[in-house]
């Protein structure tokens, strides 16, 4: 079999076993209720992407706390234990066809557009957020001005990451991953010019990527050791689609070996193209983004962008920096994208309709 590596076994992240190496990517699809409760549409798309082969199902962003932390309106949450019991019935669909699910927990800050409990933001700085809204998450027009988040309200913050992930597990989800990534309120930290703090959180990319630390300790100590645990790492954003970390590849080593230290069991990361080199020849040696990850973490590495042929996913598992896959819109067109992959069954392309107007779940995808 020409994908032979996708299917390789055993597949250990962490103390989980997974049935094969291809994961779905978590992808905001705005179809929860107003108050962020799971909606019968959603449990039927998560058991639909099990149902299909995949061996790992990571969940869209999840919002924490119902204060800041929500970035779209209908995007579900976990801020209580009324968002988190909706969740069982996903969880126990998903495992019932043969899947692990992951939960990924997101505070949007500077780039919420939707949170019908405030319309204040808050980000590491009081810095306009670059780019435009986002239409099909209902929005429109600049970001709004953010207000530079206490040093108080940051301990409020990583408690929070720290209760819903616990919450996560008591409603049944075999792990949590923790959004570090895309331009949300923990890469905004990470992200020099959004982050112009004075303090312990900001100069420094040793200073800049320890909040992410300091959320991952937090979620190790309430979750506990045999609990699965994530960290997605990107460079670009959703609002600056071609940003590069400044300094290469010693951000690289900085990054990477800090959130591994601090409980993770995983690096997720994500690039427009999860083959090419992360940051050019002139500040690094070539290598990928996942690559790094795996140098300076140390970890079972999942990588995401542009890998949704098998030839492509099994390619960079073939040279090894890479343990899992994820995929993404190749997923949405073919939510059975393991089953015809073994089958050799022709790929549909993604209807663009999927995600037009809005990026919810249509009727046809459940």
């Amino acid at each position: 079999m020409a994908s032979q590596h996708l299917w390789s076994t055993p597949v250990q992240l962490g103390r989980l076993t997974l049935r094969n190496r291809i994961a779905v990517a978590p992808m905001t699809r705005v179809s929860a209720t107003e108050d962020g409760q799971v909606t019968e549409n959603m449990i039927r798309y998560y058991q639909g992407f099990a149902a299909g082969g995949f061996g790992l199902v990571i969940t869209e962003g999840v919002y924490p706390d119902l204060i800041h932390s929500q970035g779209y309106l209908y995007q579900p949450g976990i801020g209580d234990d009324v968002q988190a019991r909706s969740w069982q019935a996903v969880a126990e669909a998903v495992h019932g066809a043969g899947a692990k699910i992951v939960m990924q927990l997101m505070h949007a800050g500077a780039l919420s557009q939707g949170n019908h409990r405030t319309r204040e933001t808050v980000a590491p700085s009081a810095v306009q957020p670059k780019g435009e809204q986002l239409g099909f998450y209902r929005g429109q027009g600049p970001y709004p001005m953010p207000r530079e988040i206490t040093e108080q309200e940051i301990a409020g913050v990583i408690a929070s990451f720290a209760a819903a992930a616990l919450r996560a597990r008591q409603a049944g989800f075999d792990g949590v991953e923790v959004h570090g990534a895309n331009g949300y309120l923990l890469d905004q930290f990470l992200t020099d010019y959004a982050n112009q703090r004075t303090d312990r959180y900001g100069g420094s990319t040793g200073n800049r990527v320890r909040l992410l630390v300091e959320v991952l300790e937090a979620v190790r100590a309430a979750v506990g050791p045999d609990f699965l645990v994530g960290i997605r790492i990107s460079q670009g954003k959703v609002n600056d689609y071609y940003h590069k970390w400044a300094n290469g590849q010693q951000d690289a080593e900085i990054i990477f070996s800090h959130v591994a230290a601090a409980g993770a069991d995983y690096i997720h990361t994500t690039e427009f193209d999860a083959q090419a080199s992360a940051f050019g020849e002139a500040n690094s040696d070539g290598d990928t983004l996942a690559g790094y990850a795996k140098r300076f973490g140390k970890l079972p590495v999942i990588a995401n962008g542009q890998l949704g042929t098998p030839e492509a996913a099994d390619a960079v598992l073939a040279r090894g920096g890479v343990d899992i896959v994820a995929l993404g819109k190749s997923a949405l067109a073919n939510r059975d994208w393991p089953r015809r992959a073994v089958d050799g069954v022709a790929f549909e392309e993604l209807d663009a309709g999927i995600l037009q107007p809005l990026a919810h779940i249509k009727s046809s995808e459940v």
